[in-house]
């Protein structure tokens, strides 16, 4: 559902708190569904198995980018996934190798388990030989209906690292010289930082968090038909939206209407982007810098993830932003963007080059979003 565009500017924020913000209701619900696997996995799961697995949870619901704990969950979107840091997996390697068996070892217990512990599971048959992840849906009497999972095994590279701390160097070193030497992909092990994403985006102010839900659902249904092909991952869309808001007022109040009309331009130019964030990583490890300036020379767009540099959601040319862009192009002559009088937000919005600067936020090529 979109809002109309003859509800103007002014609705657009009734649109969002009747439409896209969850209630108190549906989120008690979620953490009902996620207190009930975690229990499990970390009390139960491995009780009768010969494998000894210590289980550390990470409860991060939502579909796209750990939204509920982010504060960014779209109403009705009953799903959640868990990272589970498991003792087994002590290396980046391990996680590639090893999570397969613990995935088996989850499954198994949980279909042993059912009828004991009040709960029914249906799983999902994985297409793949060795499975990254097991997808489950979850029904029990506490339940007002059921609630999908993903559960994602994971090595805790952060180990206990506070939330004020930076990250080593070394742990992304490690992550990148595998990357480099062997077939994994780029961001394979975001897993491995979830902590450091829902950081980044949980901090946000209340209505940025709006814009992104915002951001995040209008023209976005990866499942229609008359899209040709993938569809770039929501969280290039959260970390674009923040970029925006950075680079614009960067306040705590703001025009709805004009971030979400800066978000857009930015996405109509998509090729142009390039952004990055010095908040987890940064140019003085020598190995990391010499993989950030090779991930910046990429096809745009590129926006890595500020928590993983092996991750460029934005993909280049593997998504079909062009899609997106004709979508964003549709909406910039929505009513939406017109002020009292009906003339279109005034915004300078013109192409060109950015300062070359190194810090969080930066962006090599974007828009000026200062007007908001």
């Amino acid at each position: 559902m979109q809002p109309q565009a003859r509800e103007g500017r002014h609705l657009l924020d009734k649109f969002i708190k009747d439409f896209l913000q969850p209630n108190r209701t549906f989120l008690d619900q979620i953490k009902k569904a996620v207190d009930i696997v975690c229990k499990f996995l970390k009390e139960n799961c491995f009780r009768h198995s010969t494998t000894k697995v210590l289980m550390h949870c990470l409860r991060h619901s939502g579909r796209g980018g750990w939204s509920t704990a982010k504060g960014t969950a779209l109403k009705s979107s009953s799903h959640a996934d868990l990272v589970v840091f498991a003792d087994p997996l002590k290396s980046y390697t391990s996680q590639k190798n090893e999570r397969c068996n613990i995935i088996k070892e989850i499954h198994k217990q949980l279909e042993a388990c059912q009828q004991e512990k009040d709960f029914e599971v249906k799983f999902e048959i994985s297409k793949w030989k060795a499975p990254r992840v097991l997808s489950l849906t979850l029904k029990s009497k506490v339940l007002n209906e059921s609630v999908d999972f993903d559960v994602l095994p994971a090595f805790n590279a952060l180990g206990e690292l506070k939330s004020v701390s930076t990250p080593s160097p070394r742990i992304y070193a490690d992550l990148i010289y595998l990357h480099k030497s062997s077939d994994a992909l780029g961001g394979e092990f975001s897993t491995c930082f979830t902590e450091l994403e829902r950081n980044f985006v949980c901090s946000r102010p209340t209505k940025l968090k709006d814009l992104i839900r915002l951001t995040g659902t209008n023209g976005y249904d990866s499942s229609c038909p008359g899209h040709l092909g993938p569809l770039p991952p929501k969280y290039a869309l959260e970390l674009l939206t923040i970029y925006a808001w950075e680079q614009g007022s960067g306040a705590q109040d703001f025009d709805t209407a004009e971030g979400f009309w800066t978000v857009l331009e930015l996405i109509t130019n998509e090729q142009h982007l390039c952004v990055l964030w010095m908040v987890n990583y940064n140019f003085d490890d020598e190995i990391v810098r010499s993989f950030l300036l090779t991930q910046i020379q990429r096809t745009g767009p590129v926006i890595l993830d500020p928590a993983d540099p092996t991750g460029d959601v934005g993909g280049g040319d593997r998504w079909c932003w062009h899609l997106l862009a004709e979508e964003a192009t549709e909406w910039l002559l929505s009513l939406c963007f017109r002020d009292g009088s009906g003339c279109p937000i005034q915004s300078s919005t013109g192409l060109s080059p950015g300062a070359d600067h190194l810090h969080r936020g930066t962006c090599y090529w974007g828009l000026d979003s200062s007007s908001w």
